[in-house]
């Protein structure tokens, strides 16, 4: 496989991030993943309730994704105690939490622990600041958390929402330094205003994505999230990436999925309310973006452990990882 060489940025949380990544790290020469610092559900809930850190959960995701370490060691960033008080926390997730106690620094955190996982990049929080999620509709109803957020239905006909940070955020120097010398950003599937969305609004962001003359990628979502993103086309979910990086057309290229589901795991959340994202031909075909339909759902379903907290809540319809990597290096 022959190596790209550009400097690349992918923009996401976790599960979508790991995806990236995990299908690039060996195409590109220089990674850099700018991660999320708005979860607070699960265990990095818990730990930034209990111990006052920043979230662990989506930057642990992505240091594995780029870690070229045994894997053992990848294994034992990923571990989920099953059972005690630390029942349903992973040790990545510990470890990042001790070392921002230990040392006051959330990036020295990251640090360290790119150290022990011989990462294959960078991984940079998007901001520093300690926030949390908000959201608001034109009626004046406003739902704080991001945990809340994602059980909460948007009601139609209240509109799409406007999004907060609490207190408001700074974007992280080395993370406006990267966009600004990207040559290829990628924004990675992910929920549009639980994961995604917190990302782009960081004050700072807009900004720098305005003086970037990298090409942009978004990786649409396979499937719509029920009382989010319902009826969302691929071309919606385009336009709310564009509404909350300051409404500004910063997206070139669009890939989207064109494979079917495995169909028991397609019945299972159908009943659910969740379904293929659909193609608006003729929306995309208009757009000033251009477009690209590949086969990009991995064939084997991911099994959620028994230990993670929001195993229910989860899509374990996925991208496969080689398959969306070899599609973005086209793109390079």
């Amino acid at each position: 496989m022959t190596m790209i060489d550009a400097r690349c940025v992918v923009i996401g949380g976790g599960t979508g991030s790991f995806s990236v990544l995990s299908g690039i790290k060996n195409r590109v020469s220089d990674i850099t993943a700018l991660v999320s610092m708005a979860d607070d559900g699960g265990s990095t809930g818990l730990l930034r309730d209990e111990l006052g850190v920043l979230p662990p959960g989506d930057v642990r995701q992505c240091l594995v994704a780029l870690s070229d370490a045994p894997d053992e060691v990848r294994d034992l960033f990923n571990f989920r105690f099953e059972e005690g008080s630390l029942a349903g926390h992973s040790f990545g997730n510990l470890f990042l939490s001790a070392v921002e106690k230990m040392t006051s620094d959330f990036g020295e955190a990251v640090r360290m622990a790119g150290d022990v996982l011989h990462i294959q990049g960078t991984v940079v929080p998007i901001t520093l600041n300690n926030v949390r999620l908000g959201a608001r509709w034109h009626d004046g109803t406003v739902v704080r958390g991001q945990d809340r957020m994602n059980l909460t239905h948007f009601i139609s006909e209240k509109g799409r929402p406007d999004l907060f940070l609490e207190p408001t955020a700074n974007i992280n120097p080395l993370a406006a330094t990267a966009i600004r010398k990207a040559d290829v950003i990628v924004i990675a599937p992910g929920d549009i205003y639980t994961s995604l969305g917190p990302l782009l609004i960081v004050d700072g962001v807009a900004e720098a994505f305005a003086t970037t003359k990298a090409k942009v990628v978004y990786v649409c979502n396979l499937m719509a999230k029920p009382g989010h993103t319902s009826s969302f086309t691929v071309a919606d979910h385009a336009a709310e990436i564009e509404r909350f990086a300051g409404g500004q057309p910063i997206i070139d290229h669009v890939l989207y999925n064109t494979a079917d589901p495995d169909p028991i795991l397609f019945e299972r959340y159908a009943r659910e309310g969740e379904v293929p994202v659909p193609v608006d031909s003729d929306e995309l075909a208009a757009a000033h973006y251009t477009v690209d339909g590949v086969p990009l759902i991995a064939q084997k379903a991911v099994a959620p452990h028994e230990a993670d907290m929001l195993a229910a809540r989860r899509t374990f319809i996925r991208h496969d990882p080689s398959r969306l990597g070899a599609a973005l290096a086209k793109l390079f």
